[in-house]
């Protein structure tokens, strides 16, 4: 099905055409409420439009698979909430859950480059959701694979070589020498991921969402094993598919805009990177 990567068309046509248990990992990042370019889902109708998506990437996915979606709440511009937060990121989630999706964690994607705007009585918006969600209980996960730097001083790893009555770990008989674990191993990156957002498009595609390479790097390599199987229903510009390849993953997607379509073909043919490439690491 993905020999050209990208496939043009609605993922809820593609999707029921996936083997059952198949896929390792769904990455996307679907329309924002209100997007002009797909009809303006009303936040009010948002969770009944995402549902039946969730459904099928559901048969779909492994038993040790997951689902992982960026998404941005927005603050409602009609209706009785006119000029609040919309809750419909929340309620997703809890109807998630309750259609069988085991709700693992949640990441906060930190954009240290969000544009300012006008907001009304609020700061610009500098981060967004992105929610891990997996069809059984022991979903693949690899933490080695995105640690980061340590950035902890000499003194600081001396310390951590101590237990708590000051003995070195191997004197003490309690371990082996931590040296190059704190030096080699890296730090647990935390559910915080900063990452510059991506505002250059690529040639004559108009993305109003791009997604940044860091993002879709992080967690395919964090929720995807080598060889698996990536998916985005909502591929747009084709990031998590150029990606996923690049780090060997098998992967593919759907995309109803036929621009972005032929954009996304031509990133992968080419494996064109990011013009701001995204850099992981760990925020604070």
């Amino acid at each position: 099905m993905f020999e050209q990567g990208v496939m043009h068309g609605d993922a809820l046509d593609y999707l029921p055409k996936l083997p059952k248990s198949s896929v390792d990992l769904f990455f996307t990042s679907p329309p924002y409420a209100d997007a002009r370019a797909y009809s303006r889902i009303h936040p009010d109708n948002y969770v009944e439009w995402f549902m039946p998506f969730a459904e099928a990437m559901f048969e779909a996915t492994a038993d040790s698979g997951s689902l992982i979606v960026n998404i941005k709440n927005r603050v409602a511009n009609r209706g009785e909430l006119r000029g609040q937060r919309h809750p419909y990121v929340y309620q997703l989630v809890l109807a998630m859950q309750e259609m069988g999706w085991r709700w693992i964690e949640t990441y906060i994607w930190a954009k240290p480059n969000a544009v300012p705007g006008r907001f009304g009585p609020r700061t610009k918006d500098s981060f967004e959701y992105v929610y891990h969600f997996a069809r059984g209980d022991k979903p693949f996960f690899d933490l080695d694979s995105i640690r980061v730097p340590y950035k902890a001083s000499k003194a600081e790893i001396e310390r951590r070589k101590q237990d708590k009555l000051g003995r070195r770990s191997t004197e003490a008989g309690f371990g082996r020498d931590r040296t190059k674990t704190y030096l080699l191993g890296g730090a647990d990156p935390g559910n915080v991921v900063s990452v510059p957002q991506t505002y250059n498009q690529h040639k004559g595609v108009a993305h109003t969402a791009a997604m940044p390479e860091g993002l879709a790097e992080f967690f395919v390599k964090a929720a995807s094993p080598d060889g698996g199987v990536v998916v985005d229903p909502f591929a747009g510009s084709g990031t998590t598919v150029v990606v996923a390849r690049r780090h060997g993953r098998r992967a593919g997607g759907f995309e109803l805009h036929e621009d972005f379509v032929t954009e996304a073909r031509r990133r992968i043919r080419d494996d064109e990177a990011d013009d701001l490439p995204g850099s992981i690491a760990a925020f604070g």
